[in-house]
């Protein structure tokens, strides 16, 4: 299977956690060739009154979609998704493909969308494939050396983490002991932004499930006042989860905590640094911008079923912009209890 496809996302560990906290049910396809499996596509179906029916490759994850070794696999993978998807008539299916599966296989062609976003190989009354494109991703190796690394990184941003260093904070790399702690940073971060939060069931699935997951957190005084859930896939180090205390913003925990996880990477002798995914033109995306990674499209496909248009439940759709102000000034309580029975629609 192609290793660029390939992702944490498709392992079984993800399955699990999935299935395990939300009860969400997995439709894992795989094609074979005699005894030898060439191609996967892992799949949920997500029931939610609020945000619909569908099947998403994966959910709660940034990668995902078709992993496939050659052109025939990959055909197979889709047309059997499409099936499924008709055939459980969901809303529609989602395919969260790190790479443009156009760079692939030739057959991904007719996802191009033509005038008006209708697609080239379907009539305008019959289910489409259709691209998201509201998404970036943002990679960049890591350098041999911890100078490498630093001067790489452009001045403004060089100068914050000095800062960070100058406000006396530190570094700690940890297990799930800490998980609680950094929990409860990240539940009222999320809140701060608007967001529901995960279970922390969730996130201890998660790194019960993976055992190259960590957490490093920053301190200040004694006190955590960042964190980031971290895995490792291969060779890459995924910042994944993370959140920090407002009232230190000023002493640069953000950008000093992502230093010390690009110095972690770079002494564990990991290659890649995955900044992950970002709306774009939203503050993540132009924080990761100004540490120098430069973006990558995340073209996910939509096949369209039940619906007429492509769904948007991101945050920066105008119609949840009331909801997210109401949110941020809910209780802590009241957000962390209601939060994980939210999320658990939101795929």
């Amino acid at each position: 299977m192609s290793s660029e496809t390939v992702s944490l996302f498709h392992l079984i560990g993800w399955k699990d956690a999935v299935e395990k906290t939300f009860s969400h049910k997995p439709h894992y396809i795989m094609a074979m060739r005699g005894e030898k499996m060439c191609g996967i596509l892992p799949l949920f179906e997500i029931k939610s009154r609020i945000f619909g029916h569908a099947l998403v490759s994966v959910p709660f994850g940034v990668y995902g979609g078709i992993c496939a070794q050659d052109q025939e696999a990959c055909d197979s993978l889709k047309s059997s998704a499409e099936t499924l998807a008709n055939l459980i008539g969901v809303d529609y299916l989602e395919l969260r493909n790190k790479v443009n599966p156009l760079r692939q296989f030739s057959s991904f062609s007719q996802f191009e969308n033509g005038p008006n976003g209708q697609n080239r190989l379907n009539g305008p009354d019959s289910p489409k494939w259709k691209t998201k494109d509201l998404y970036v991703t943002f990679q960049r190796p890591i350098f041999e050396t911890i100078d490498k690394n630093f001067d790489a990184i452009p001045r403004k941003q060089r100068r914050m983490i000095r800062q960070g260093m100058k406000n006396d904070l530190n570094s700690k790399t940890g297990g799930i002991k800490d998980l609680e702690e950094f929990y409860s940073i990240y539940a009222r971060n999320v809140r701060d932004l608007g967001s529901p939060v995960y279970p922390l069931a969730f996130f201890k699935a998660l790194m019960e499930n993976f055992n190259d997951s960590f957490i490093l957190s920053i301190w200040k005084n004694e006190k955590m006042v960042a964190g980031v859930l971290t895995f490792v896939f291969k060779d890459i180090v995924m910042p994944y989860y993370g959140g920090g205390l407002r009232e230190y913003f000023d002493y640069a925990i953000n950008d000093f905590m992502y230093w010390e996880l690009m110095k972690y990477g770079c002494e564990k002798g990991y290659n890649v640094f995955d900044f992950g995914r970002s709306k774009k033109d939203t503050g993540s995306y132009h924080f990761k911008r100004h540490w120098g990674f430069e973006p990558t499209d995340l073209n996910y496909y939509c096949y369209l079923v039940k619906s007429k248009n492509i769904p948007n439940v991101s945050p920066v759709n105008p119609k949840y912009k009331l909801f997210i102000n109401i949110w941020r000034r809910l209780p802590l309580n009241l957000t962390n209890w209601l939060g994980p029975k939210l999320v658990r629609g939101i795929p």
